[in-house]
């Protein structure tokens, strides 16, 4: 089969003319002959084209296919490279820049302090919550009571314990509600109520995460002083 379809035929004897010369050349069209029949074809108007199939990464020119000839639709996650577990894309650099793979971290006391990476929701609640300020009060019914441990208020990991000792004697022994964890910063002591118009003061010590032991004092001798006042500082 011919690779050309001549655009006109002669007969034998037929006089030859310029017009039937040029309608030979002019007028041909293209066989399915001329091509492959892989990557190329000859469409309905007998043009040879490129097939689907010859469209291949190995054909295709270094830097050939523009961001103008990719439609936004077509670019979907499933297009985008594998993104490892726990990134996102982003950039962190400080200036403009492809973009690449950013941390997510799960720490619920943020310890990596990282200044590129981002956090989960779950951990910025944890980490917000240890810091956030509670407060405990026990029951009372006759307004402050005359002894024992009135409260407790935690800053994030520091912990405030405060309440009131009847002073009896030179020492009073006191125990906490509840021990503190770890440890104990200091104990400050206040008199609030003194049995007799003489000066007193107070003091703790033996202080340890489970309590502490009051001393109290007219002038440099022990004594009963009434009603104290603590605060206690620990984590």
């Amino acid at each position: 089969m011919p690779i050309i379809n001549k655009g006109t035929s002669f007969s034998n004897g037929e006089q030859l003319t310029a017009d039937k010369i040029n309608n030979l050349l002019d007028l041909a069209t293209f066989n399915q002959s001329a091509t492959d029949s892989a990557s190329t074809t000859v469409n309905s108007a007998s043009q040879i084209v490129v097939a689907d199939s010859g469209v291949t990464t190995a054909k295709l020119a270094t830097d050939a296919v523009e961001t103008a000839k990719i439609k936004d639709a077509n670019v979907t996650k499933a297009k985008i490279e594998d993104v490892a577990d726990y990134k996102v894309l982003g950039n962190v650099s400080g200036a403009s820049a492809a973009p690449a793979e950013v941390s997510i971290l799960d720490e619920d006391d943020m310890t990596s302090d990282s200044a590129t990476a981002l956090a989960t929701q779950q951990s910025i609640k944890a980490y917000v919550d240890s810091l956030a300020l509670t407060t405990t009060l026990p029951s009372q019914s006759g307004g402050v009571s005359t002894k024992g441990e009135q409260g407790s208020i935690n800053v994030g990991p520091l912990i405030i314990k405060y309440g009131t000792i009847n002073s009896t004697g030179g020492t009073t022994s006191y125990s906490f509600t509840d021990a503190f964890p770890n440890a104990v910063i200091g104990v400050n002591t206040t008199v609030q109520e003194r049995v007799s118009t003489a000066s007193y003061t107070s003091g703790a010590d033996a202080v340890t995460t489970s309590g502490f032991v009051l001393q109290s004092y007219a002038g440099t001798s022990y004594a009963a002083v009434g009603r104290v006042f603590f605060v206690a500082y620990g984590f």
